[in-house]
């Protein structure tokens, strides 16, 4: 009796360890994803103010301090934690109601190498914009759970390409792929090549997605030289280009999509696993001729970015020794 009352005990002990233990961890989880959030957030309010204050403030070698025209990102140190903020302007996407259908078609095609999906999706934003109605689509709209009814009218948030025949998450949002060497790189998606706010051209070449300026016809070699050149600092002109690149400009932006990646440091000072995303969309007028410069037009609490932090393959995950902590 001794004995079984022994084991029953240890049992309860072990039980009762092992919750405490689980408790412990998520709600330490939990406290490392709110703070993380609010590094994010607070990263995407302080860019903001980066912006306004632009290059009027200058460092002793002449650069800016704060932020200057066409930067494509701002890097951002906290004792807790670190934050890139990516500056993305509307410019650099395509106008989701006033877009051709080529246009629309040409940036499906680049995005998912699918004749038959691109027009298929390309004929269901024409139909989800348009006044006409298509007895087709309507019937596959009522047909789904939940039901709902195309608007027939311009689109209001971006977020409405979601709804739209033929749309999955991974075409909207991007995804990863693996090359040759089994490394992952993102695809991008249409969430970054489209907007209620953008233009018909010319689009910004600074911070322009890479499949938007291969479907507007700029030549892969090209689109590859832009991506990597703007990374290490931007253009200043199109003749630095190198290349064709139709239908690409520089400047002229006036609304912003602010979006902050915040990572958290463990105790060591190595980043953690923990890691937020915050968004806002914001209109930035010359605050020397206007008496409220800042408009946010949205904001988004969750706002995950391909562009800052790519996972690594499989191979590579094994290849990191016993005890170093993974990226």
């Amino acid at each position: 009796m001794v004995l079984w009352l022994s084991a029953a005990l240890a049992a309860i002990a072990f039980s009762l360890a092992s919750t405490v233990r689980a408790e412990i961890d998520r709600s330490s989880t939990s406290s490392d994803g709110l703070r993380a959030w609010y590094l994010a957030t607070g990263s995407v309010e302080r860019g903001i103010q980066w912006m306004l204050w632009g290059s009027d403030y200058r460092n002793p070698d002449g650069t800016p301090r704060f932020w200057e025209p066409n930067l494509p990102r701002m890097a951002m140190r906290y004792p807790s934690g670190d934050a890139i903020v990516e500056m993305i302007p509307e410019m650099a996407k395509l106008n989701i109601n006033t877009a051709s259908p080529d246009d629309i078609s040409h940036v499906l095609l680049v995005i998912t190498n699918d004749p038959q999906r691109a027009s298929l999706v390309t004929a269901a934003i024409q139909d989800w914009r348009g006044s006409a109605q298509s007895p087709d689509f309507d019937q596959f709209y009522l047909g789904i759970a939940p039901t709902f009814r195309a608007r027939h009218a311009s689109f209001q948030e971006i977020e409405e390409l979601l709804l739209v025949r033929g749309m999955t998450p991974e075409l909207y949002y991007g995804n990863y792929v693996a090359d040759s060497d089994g490394r992952l790189f993102a695809t991008g998606g249409l969430r970054d090549c489209f907007s209620v706010w953008g233009s018909a051209g010319p689009f910004d070449i600074n911070a322009a997605s890479p499949a938007l300026m291969a479907a507007m016809g700029m030549p892969p070699d090209t689109v590859r030289s832009v991506a990597e050149r703007r990374r290490i600092r931007p253009f200043r002109n199109l003749g630095e280009v190198g290349g064709p690149a139709p239908r690409m400009g520089i400047g002229g932006n006036v609304i912003w999509t602010l979006r902050a990646t915040a990572r958290l440091r463990d105790s060591s000072g190595r980043p953690s696993e923990t890691i937020r995303t915050a968004s806002a969309v914001v209109k930035l007028l010359d605050r020397r001729q206007n008496i409220t410069p800042l408009h946010v037009l949205r904001w988004y609490d969750d706002a995950w970015s391909q562009g800052v932090l790519a996972p690594l393959s499989a191979s590579q995950l094994l290849a990191i020794p016993p005890g170093v902590p993974r990226p």
